[in-house]
Order: structure tokens, then sequence, then C-alpha cells
């Protein structure tokens, strides 16, 4: 039997990530992966691919009348989906070989196939070459799968998930979308921008979820403008396919007719069929793996990161924890502050978002105050011809500490990261407002918000 330092089971952010750092601290790794590609669901179906084309749609939305604004006339543009789908393809395929080569390059062994964890310090594979390895330490980061919902039946063609949604080989007519969250929206701006007619459907009364509700709702008024229909506190009971068309049935309203249905309802932890329950490894009761500030399982030598415990599904939450896991692995410290990790809505406007939102901050009884700068007022965002949302930052009434930054606007999900740094440095709103911010730059707006929640904000 093989020996290994670590297995990793998942070649996702989280474990090709975990892989790299514990192999760079001297350890024998191993990485168990089924597909025969690495990167996981991110790179390959998630997170990478939809940017892909999320930036083509948008260019091709540009061209077809947003460029005359700029003094540039365009004539004849054409839509070349195969092309665009080749070239998100390319990008896919790329980066799945970076992440190959960087195996090479740490000396990480690579197993094909499905890791099932036989005992503490034993794992099968299953694959083209079934065998067992045995390890000091297991770390599962397995990721997480589409939910499904009661009576949507989903068939991987006319009705299917985001997987299928970044695949269409043609712009759907009529595309409904239930659920609108993240990917929801992500997808369903893509479409519309190919010229799609998209319908989001959404359980509760308001978009995003979780998100800062002031910038949710300004946010829902952009897409509007731009074509997306919502229909709010819709309960979806059904969607099937019958003679070639979709049928998306909602509680109290009249069926919809459409071509395809997405559903993105959220995602679940991939945590069953690995050999959890024989072991007795503790789990909630939504799948995730309960785990102690150390990610160690409630079995030791086998730990979990990323989609497969509680938290926010973000591939760089999963990143952040496999580092910590590994390094505490190797005797360091071993710490993710989960206050200062961004979430990111790639649409347009970009919506970013770190820390506390005002909602939480007043169910805490935590006293604040609050500075708002609109992209508005700033002349990079006029030259940009990007001008909606603006920055939204929260303090702590009495120290001032930064306690939350909320972003709806151009590149926002790159200005979030001065607002990470600073809930990680635990900055005031007082140091962002005197730290220098180069002009013309969006980045001024984070200032102008910073001085704002002083009352002193300087161009408006």
């Amino acid at each position: 039997m093989t020996q290994h330092d670590l297995v990793v089971i998942g070649a996702g952010p989280g474990g090709y990530v975990a892989a790299i750092r514990a192999a760079q601290l001297g350890m024998n790794v191993a990485c168990i992966e089924k597909e025969n590609a690495l990167g996981g669901t991110c790179l390959r179906v998630g997170c990478i691919p939809s940017k892909a084309l999320l930036e083509a749609s948008e260019l091709y939305r540009m061209a077809t009348g947003h460029l005359s604004e700029f003094g540039v006339n365009v004539e004849g543009v054409k839509l070349d989906l195969p092309k665009m789908l080749q070239r998100k393809d390319q990008i896919v395929a790329s980066l799945c070989k970076g992440v190959e080569g960087l195996f090479r390059k740490n000396k990480i062994t690579r197993y094909t196939g499905h890791g099932r964890i036989l005992a503490a310090g034993r794992v099968g594979i299953e694959g083209p070459q079934a065998q067992e390895v045995s390890a000091k330490n297991i770390l599962i980061a397995t990721g997480s799968i589409s939910a499904p919902l009661k009576g949507v039946e989903v068939d991987g063609n006319l009705i299917g998930t985001s997987t299928e949604a970044l695949t269409y080989p043609e712009v759907p007519k009529h595309l409904v979308v239930i659920g609108a969250g993240v990917i929801g929206l992500e997808l369903g701006c893509v479409w519309a921008r190919l010229g799609a007619k998209v319908t989001v459907l959404e359980y509760l009364n308001r978009i995003l979820p979780g998100m800062d509700t002031e910038l949710a709702t300004e946010a829902q008024k952009t897409f509007q403008k731009q074509g997306l229909e919502f229909r709010l506190g819709m309960r979806v009971t059904g969607a099937r396919v019958k003679d070639g068309r979709c049928v998306v049935e909602c509680e109290g309203q009249e069926p919809i007719d459409c071509d395809r249905v997405l559903l993105a309802v959220g995602r679940l932890p991939n945590t069953d069929d690995l050999g959890l329950d024989a072991l007795n490894v503790a789990r909630t009761n939504r799948g995730f793996i309960q785990v102690d500030r150390h990610f160690q399982t409630s079995i030791p030598g086998i730990f979990a990161i990323g989609d497969a415990i509680p938290g926010p599904m973000l591939a760089h939450k999963a990143e952040e924890e496999g580092v910590a896991c590994a390094e505490g692995l190797a005797g360091k410290y071993c710490h993710v502050n989960y206050d200062a990790i961004p979430g990111v809505v790639y649409t347009d406007p970009e919506i970013a978002s770190v820390g506390k939102t005002e909602e939480q901050l007043k169910d805490a009884g935590i006293p604040y105050r609050k500075g708002s700068f609109p992209f508005m007022a700033n002349g990079r965002a006029k030259a940009l011809g990007q001008t909606e949302g603006r920055v939204k930052m929260l303090a702590h009434a009495e120290t001032d500490r930064i306690l939350g930054v909320h972003i709806l606007g151009p590149r926002a999900g790159d200005l979030i990261a001065e607002a990470a740094v600073a809930i990680e440095f635990g900055a005031s709103s007082e140091d962002i407002a005197r730290s220098s911010h180069a002009h013309p730059t969006l980045a001024e707006v984070v200032k102008e918000a910073a001085f704002a929640v002083d009352g002193r904000a300087i161009h408006i």
C-alpha cells in the first residue's frame, strides 16, 4: 500500500491549493480527483467559464448599442456563439493544464477515480485502477453540487443547472431562471445580453439574499432596465418538458411557457458516498461536515474544508481554508478570518461585499456609522460610462473600526480587495480616508465613502 503524509480528496480550489501548500511544507502529498481535468467545479464548470461568458456577452452588448455613446460607431455586429463558447473552453483547458503543471512542480501524486475513506489513514480509490492508499492525514475537499427543487424535473438539457447554462448551443428565446442568487443573476445576465428574454423567479421578496438590502434593491432596478424580468415571492411547484417546450408552474399563477429553464436555488455539500456514515463522521442535517477550528472532523486525522463544511460557498474561502489546514498540519498557525472574506457578483454593475451588512449590525445591536458615495460623482466612472451604484462603508460608532464595506458599481470585485485588507488589519475608516488614492481612479470612491463615515465627503 502506497503511503503518504496527506491524501486530499478533491482537486478544486480548496483541494489543489491545500495539496500544493502541504507539498511546499515538505509533506508527501497525493490528491484524488474523479474528473480527468483538475480544478474542480469552479475552474471547469463554475467561476471561470461563467466569467468568460460574462466578459464576452458584455462586449457584445457594448458593440450592439453602447459604443456609440463613446463616438465609436460599429455596423454589422453579429454574434458568433460557437466561437464564444470555444474561447470559454480554451480558457478552462489552459487553466486546468496549469494546475497539472503545479502538481508536477510540487511532486504531488495524482490518482484518478472516486475516493472513499475506509478508515482513519486509509482511502480506497475506485477508478481505472482500483487501489488503496494510506496517509497520516486525510483532507476532504469535495466541493458542492447544485441543489434540487421538488417538482423541477431536471433533464440535463432543456431544464438544467448552471453546468448546462454554460453550453447552450443557441440563445434561448425565453429563459426562466429559478433563483435570484449569484448564479442565477450572473447567467441570466449572460443570456439576456445575447438576446434572450429572461424571467427570474424568486421565492423571497428580494434578490441576492444575504447581501446588503439597500444595494440589492438598487441593483434590481438596474437589472430591470437591462431587460431582466423579476417575479418575487414566487413559489415554484414544478417544471417539466412537454412537447419540446418547458412549462414552469408557480403557486397561484398561470404556468409559464419557455425554451429553457435554469435551476439555481443554491448548492449542497458534496459529502455523500465518501464513507463518512460508516465512520460516524459528524455532519449537519444538510450534509455539511462539522469541523473544529483546525478543520479536523470528529475523527482524528480526517479533515475537511471548502463547500464541504459550513460557511460561504466561495472558491477563495476554500483556498484560505486549504492553506490554513495545511499549515496547521505542519505545526504552524491555523486561522481564517471569516469577516474578511469578500463575496462578488459579476453582473454589470458588479456587486461586492465584505464584513457585516447593515442588517446584521442592527440585529446584533452594534452601534455603527455609515458613509456612502456614488460613482456618479467620480471622474473615472464618468470616463468609463459606468456611473451607476455606490460604495457604502460601515464603521463602529465608538472605535471607527471598519465593520463592513458594500459596493455596487464598476470593478467592484477589484475594489473590494482594499476593504478586505482593511478589515483583516483592523483598520478604521479614518485610515482609508487619510490614505492617498490615485486620481482619477474608481478607488477614490472608496476613499470618499470613508470620508463620508465622518460626514465630510469632499466631492459631493
